[in-house]
């Protein structure tokens, strides 16, 4: 008897993570895919990203994911097929079974379709497992508890906030704001001020660079490449942190305003808890310098980054994966 290999999927609106039972972390990818006519798939993850902006008409390079939700189901099929296979092999004897994570407040017509992909993909029973849940076990939460626990999601599409106890969302909010939303902030400002477009990547390196939630002293500068609107040549600036702060915080006053949304629907005896313990930030967009303060100050409750936070989610499919039959009232799943 052949035993069913255990696959974790982080399917992020930026990047995917593969989780392999009893190897843990195998894949981090960009959640990208090349295809040419008919839908063919050349190139999946690292080498399609490569591909952005600089394929002939024939070929596109395709984000699949849009604000954590499944916005072309074929190629994300084609995705999950590429990612099961690379961990599982294409000869095998049985079908892996596969856990995907899903947006809180996705609705069940976005959590089929990720079921439905998994299934067609090649999986023999797909679960899932709501995004805050899973990064709350990544995190070292007892979310069986039944003291409340508040964490903050903060990914590339989407910001979600929830109260967590007895193993289950008690209160929660989705904001389809996130780190992609944050680049766009800062592409648009660097547009509107200086004339100058820059791409997607100078965007992010900009915020990971002089980044910060609140104002840095003393000031940090860096120097920025791009197309002058005007002249259509190419031309350098140099932009300073506090500008970056001015043009990131409309988006992150969105995500304060998810969570203080949540905290007002929190029942009281949890609420307490929440105010003890504070609240845990995960995600890549909780990477941004300060946000944790800015959050505290803003909500009057403690704020922390939690360990790893870019692999909070994924290290708590892996954790849900491996014990199932702990998880059971907090997945859903599909046979």
């Amino acid at each position: 008897m052949f035993l069913s290999k255990l696959i974790g999927i982080d399917l992020g609106t930026k990047n995917t993570l593969v989780y392999e039972a009893g190897r843990g972390i195998t894949m981090n990818e960009p959640t990208v895919v090349a295809v040419a006519d008919e839908n063919i798939v050349l190139a999946v993850g690292r080498e399609a990203e490569d591909m952005i902006g600089r394929t002939p008409e024939t070929i596109q390079a395709i984000c699949p994911m849009k604000d954590g939700v499944i916005a072309d189901y074929v190629v994300t099929e084609a995705m999950l097929r590429y990612f099961i296979n690379k961990s599982y092999g294409r000869f095998r004897f049985t079908k892996p079974t596969v856990m995907i994570c899903v947006p809180g407040g996705g609705t069940s017509t976005e959590r089929k379709a990720a079921l439905d992909a998994s299934v067609e993909a090649g999986a023999r029973e797909a679960y899932l497992i709501e995004e805050p849940l899973a990064a709350a076990i990544g995190a070292g939460i007892p979310i069986s508890s039944p003291s409340g626990s508040m964490i903050v999601d903060i990914g590339g599409g989407t910001s979600e906030a929830a109260v967590i106890a007895l193993g289950g969302i008690v209160a929660s909010n989705s904001v389809r704001v996130g780190g992609n939303k944050i680049d766009e902030s800062i592409a648009t400002y660097v547009r509107k001020t200086y004339n100058l477009l820059i791409g997607d990547r100078s965007a992010e390196d900009i915020k990971k660079t002089i980044g910060s939630a609140t104002k840095l002293t003393p000031d940090e500068k860096m120097e920025v490449r791009g197309r002058d609107l005007i002249a259509g040549l190419p031309r350098t600036i140099t932009i300073s942190s506090h500008e970056v702060t001015q043009a990131v915080l409309p988006a992150l006053k969105e995500i304060m305003i998810a969570v203080k949304s949540v905290l007002e629907r929190t029942p009281p005896e949890l609420s307490s808890d929440v105010i003890d313990k504070g609240i845990i930030l995960t995600g890549g967009g909780a990477l941004l310098r300060n946000l944790d303060q800015l959050m505290a100050e803003s909500l009057g409750v403690s704020c922390q980054v939690a360990d790893e936070p870019l692999y909070c989610v994924i290290k708590g499919i892996g954790i849900a994966l491996e014990n199932i039959d702990l998880f059971k009232r907090s997945i859903n799943l599909l046979r």
